[in-house]
Order: structure tokens, then C-alpha cells, then sequence
């Protein structure tokens, strides 16, 4: 079974321009305080991970919207 480095409840509006932007532009060290290079960087490269699919989902609501 595998470890869950990360867990948060907070998800931003996809919808929001500001919620992305302000998700994307949050450092690593304010979701988790890592004293380990290792994991730091594992939970860096979940976040950058998430922070893309956030920007996909902004970008593919907002072509939607441009096209409607």
C-alpha cells in the first residue's frame, strides 16, 4: 500500500482565474513543511502535477466559454 506524502481539502474553483493562479503561485513549503530533500521533492512534483491539471482545467472551461 502505497504512502500518502500530501492531503489537503482545499481545491481551487477551476473556473477562477484568481484560485488558479493563486494555487500555482504557492510555494511548496506553505503545503508542507519537509526537512528531506527526497521528499520535498516528491511532494514538489505532486504539486507541479496538480498545478498543471488546475491550469487545464482553467484554460479548457475558459475555451468553452469563449466559444459559447
Amino acid at each position: 500500500m502505497g504512502e500518502t506524502l500530501y492531503s489537503s481539502s482545499y481545491q481551487p474553483d477551476p473556473a477562477s482565474a484568481l484560485d488558479v493562479l493563486a494555487f500555482v503561485l504557492t510555494p511548496v513549503e506553505a503545503f508542507a513543511q519537509i526537512d528531506e530533500p527526497e521528499e520535498r521533492a516528491a511532494v514538489a512534483e505532486l504539486l507541479d502535477s496538480a498545478k498543471a491539471e488546475a491550469i487545464k482545467r482553467w484554460y479548457s472551461l475558459r475555451s468553452a466559454d469563449v466559444r459559447n
